[in-house]
């Protein structure tokens, strides 16, 4: 068995990946609907927040807090929805979501709210470009100069 951190299936077939920041990968949720991030750390074998490290715990906040703040900069809306479930896929994977007031499942969560649309290319790829954009700008810290170097 390998000792590298692999993604899992499920979340490399409905996302994307946008950027690598030191301890998380950003994907963008292939979701029509709502403007959707990943963050995956890449800890082999972490399933719950508390199987990281101390070290890893906080490193992880501050990406949380960059690329949230990133993503309501990429796009502008009412509310940032961050949470970590992983009832359906184990790895560890903190969703963090751009919600819009009369959106499809407002005021509700956006898990169960009828069948995924597929985000098609020139979405993916203008979506992608939007939060890479404002990652790179640095915005929500200073993590902005050493993303530069990572993005695709």
């Amino acid at each position: 068995m390998s000792d590298k951190f692999t993604l899992d299936k499920r979340l490399a077939a409905e996302s994307v990946f946008a950027a690598a920041l030191p301890l998380c990968d950003v994907r963008l949720m292939r979701e029509q609907r709502w403007f959707w991030l990943l963050l995956v750390p890449r800890v082999k074998g972490a399933a719950e927040i508390f199987d990281l490290s101390a070290a890893q715990r906080a490193q992880s906040m501050e990406e949380i807090n960059f690329a949230a703040k990133g993503l309501q900069r990429a796009a502008p809306c009412d509310k940032i929805n961050i949470g970590a479930l992983g009832n359906i896929v184990r790895q560890l994977h903190i969703h963090i979501i751009a919600r819009i007031k009369g959106d499809a499942g407002w005021p509700g969560p956006v898990w169960g709210r009828g069948a995924r649309q597929d985000l098609p290319p020139a979405g993916q790829a203008a979506r992608l470009t939007a939060i890479q954009a404002a990652l790179a700008a640095g915005v929500g810290g200073d993590m902005g100069p050493k993303l530069s170097n990572l993005l695709p």
